[in-house]
């Protein structure tokens, strides 16, 4: 049998940007870069090797809901990446997150580990990416589908 796959994942945001990736047996979630632009095209490239490089066929991008549930003006920009995406990666399966308190976990986090200011603040978005990568493998883990 087959391993199911790498999967990548996206914590979007407008000058920094979360990328975190899971193994092919989708055990293990974890930070692999934090893309610093605000270049939509550098952004778009940097997914894409992160996508390529892992020939990962799922994309899950963090979706920033307000905490009633709603959608705000953030997830337009959301959906609008992902449409960029998938006119660069056709084929890709892309599956929009709920990533509500995940900055503010990421942060928790980090201070916890005795990481603080300019370092802290390097990191959050690549952890944010990686729970938010783990809460969507704990989905497919609750769901026996892993």
């Amino acid at each position: 049998m087959s391993a199911p796959g790498a999967i990548v994942a996206v914590d979007y945001g407008d000058k920094r940007t979360g990328l975190a990736a899971c193994d092919s047996m989708r055990i293990a979630a974890m930070p692999i870069a934090v893309v610093e632009t605000t270049d939509p095209e550098q952004l778009l490239e940097a997914i894409v090797d992160a996508v390529d490089d892992r020939n990962a066929k799922i994309l899950v991008v963090g979706l920033p809901l307000h905490m009633s549930g709603h959608a705000g003006a953030r997830v337009a920009k959301v959906r609008e990446l992902c449409d960029q995406i998938r006119r660069r990666i056709p084929g890709i399966e892309i599956i929009e997150w709920d990533e509500r308190l995940t900055t503010k976990a990421a942060t928790y986090l980090l201070a916890e580990a005795g990481i603080k200011g300019k370092k802290r603040k390097q990191q959050i978005d690549a952890v944010a990416a990686t729970l938010i990568l783990r809460s969507y493998l704990k989905s497919l883990e609750d769901a026996g589908a892993r």
